[in-house]
């Protein structure tokens, strides 16, 4: 694993980082990543068959020399939809690119599929502010909520945030009095 002189830090150098459509042999990667921060309510807890079962949806960012850095899948609900999910990286990877890498890929995807609007739901949307994200109102994705989140322990736990996936559309809806639903 390189190590940066400049500040003699153990954390993998991620400006060579690349992005990837992830692999059945990926699942344990992004298994063990995404439930490393389950446990704090960031993201939601997967199971490893679940993750096998939607690999294809993933893309996952490696370092120059192979080393796994983070994840993220692009859920498709139709040509008017799809989400952002499990979106993440390595704590020793943040503030290196690699996550503004996986974005940008799945937005790319998004767009080579012809999707309108790409949502997500997040409790930490500062990041997602810098990509054109905004917060809207959760009843404008009924798709979402009917299909995905009736169950979910954290309904009103989330903050929901949009963006036209092309960048020339116009953000729609902006609410951002919608910041918060609720507590866990």
């Amino acid at each position: 694993m390189p190590v940066s002189e400049s500040t003699s830090s153990s954390r993998p150098r991620v400006g060579g980082a690349t992005v990837r459509k992830a692999k059945l042999p990926d699942a344990v990667n992004i298994f063990e990543l995404v439930n490393s921060l389950s446990g704090d309510g960031t993201l939601l807890r997967r199971n490893y068959a679940e993750i096998c079962e939607n690999v294809r949806d993933f893309t996952v960012a490696e370092s120059e020399s192979g080393v796994f850095l983070g994840c993220g899948a692009l859920h498709l609900y139709g040509p008017h939809l799809a989400e952002v999910r499990s979106i993440v990286v390595k704590p020793e990877a943040k503030g290196q690119g690699a996550g503004g890498k996986l974005l940008h890929a799945l937005l790319a995807e998004a767009e080579d599929q012809s999707v309108t609007c790409v949502s997500l739901f997040t409790r930490i949307p500062d990041f997602f502010f810098h990509f054109g994200f905004r917060v809207v109102d959760r009843t404008l994705l009924p798709d979402k909520i009917y299909k995905d989140c009736q169950t979910c322990p954290r309904l009103f736990a989330l903050v929901l945030v949009r963006r036209r996936a092309f960048p020339s559309s116009k953000i729609v809806s902006v609410v951002l009095s919608a910041a918060k639903f609720g507590s866990c």
